[in-house]
């Protein structure tokens, strides 16, 4: 019972809060700075002490799982990439199972926090952890400046819980050799999927987008290609960072699509399909084609007859990048070429491959100390 004054986010310019507390009924007032809210909470305490102050009864405070389906069915259809908003449904479904029925402001930090451990524990990957706390803190915010249900985050700062490993740990790309091999066993044993492979080794596109890929996205006068939608998770979406972007097409690249943009009209004739389909690559019926499939049938295979060790599909991206690398390529084009958010991203996934970078940094010392390293005139 009483009033208090507080930051329900803690840090210089996060506004400050006067929570009143008084015959088992509670509310909280968004004021601004501190002085503010204390001069506030003094007035306050004024009232309530001369009987002058009676607060409305407080909402009802509702489950997780029915706050957390609302606010997917609100907020996550108009804001959220469909991908993020089918990985919420699924960590709701698969993974906060013991909260569905806790009123939101049951739910506590230590409660969160062995959520956290347990599912480390379990196995799961870090990324994956990490997308549960980001679910629930998105909920919890919500339920905390939106609607005013909670006092506080009780997920904020325990991503700091989660640990994951080093991003050029995931890196594992073709040598030029080795990816010049692969393309040669492609193009003699699934010719259909060469100029696929081909635009993976020379743009790094993820997956979905080179699925999404439309003829309209390419520029043949202006030799590049706008990645402006991926498939992911049955569904057509922004690219990752939601951002579209242009990628540099090289003249083998222009040249194979050229000849497969002829190719699928005359494709289009021959089997009688009303259109030419807008997407770039398909199966032999004009649709788009199926990753599962496209994973064992034809990458897993190309790699085995090409005598190569088992990689992923994404390593490709990877490969185009370290290749970018080696060639003296910027980190900072490579960023852009990838569509990374921060060059933070690229330095961190590929710093490692730029060549000669800690021999250069060696020799820098010796520019700065050459005076004392150098022998002296007449010194034994």
């Amino acid at each position: 019972m009483g009033v208090t004054v507080r930051q329900k986010e803690k840090g210089r310019g996060k506004p400050w809060w006067v929570f009143i507390a008084h015959n088992g009924k509670r509310k909280s007032v968004k004021v601004g700075d501190k002085a503010a809210a204390e001069a506030l909470a003094s007035k306050l305490r004024e009232r309530l002490k001369a009987g002058e102050l009676q607060l409305a009864p407080q909402k009802k405070v509702p489950t997780f799982g029915e706050y957390a389906r609302k606010w997917l069915a609100t907020y996550g259809e108009t804001h959220l990439k469909y991908s993020t908003l089918k990985s919420y449904e699924g960590i709701l479904n698969l993974h906060l199972e013991r909260f569905k029925d806790r009123p939101l402001d049951h739910i506590t930090r230590s409660e969160l926090r062995e959520l956290i451990y347990e599912k480390l524990k379990a196995g799961l990957a870090p990324n994956t952890v990490r997308n549960i706390k980001a679910m629930v803190s998105a909920v919890m915010s919500h339920a905390l400046d939106g609607d005013g249900l909670i006092s506080a985050n009780p997920v904020s700062r325990l991503g700091r819980l989660i640990k994951g490993k080093e991003r050029k740990a995931d890196v594992n790309p073709l040598t030029r050799d080795e990816a010049r091999d692969f393309l040669k066993t492609v193009q003699d044993h699934y010719p259909r999927y060469y100029p696929f492979f081909l635009c993976a080794l020379r743009t790094g596109m993820r997956l979905g987008e080179l699925l999404a890929l439309e003829w309209g996205d390419i520029d043949f006068r202006g030799g590049f290609i706008e990645v402006r939608r991926a498939y992911t998770k049955g569904g057509i979406t922004t690219p990752k960072n939601g951002k579209t972007r242009r990628i540099d097409m090289s003249r083998q690249l222009a040249d194979t699509l050229k000849a497969l943009q002829a190719e699928r009209k005359k494709e289009a004739l021959r089997k009688g399909w009303r259109e030419v389909p807008d997407l770039v690559f398909v199966n032999e019926e004009g649709r788009m084609i199926n990753s599962f499939n496209l994973r064992p049938r034809i990458f897993h295979r190309a790699l085995e007859k090409a005598g190569l060790r088992r990689i992923r599909i994404h390593d490709l991206r990877h490969t185009f990048a370290s290749l970018l690398i080696q060639n003296g390529e910027s980190l900072a084009y490579v960023k852009d070429q990838l569509g990374h958010h921060s060059i933070q991203i690229t330095v961190d996934t590929y710093g490692h491959l730029v060549p000669g970078a800690n021999r250069q940094a060696v020799d820098r010392l010796d520019d700065d100390f050459q005076l004392l390293a150098a022998p002296q005139a007449g010194c034994r």
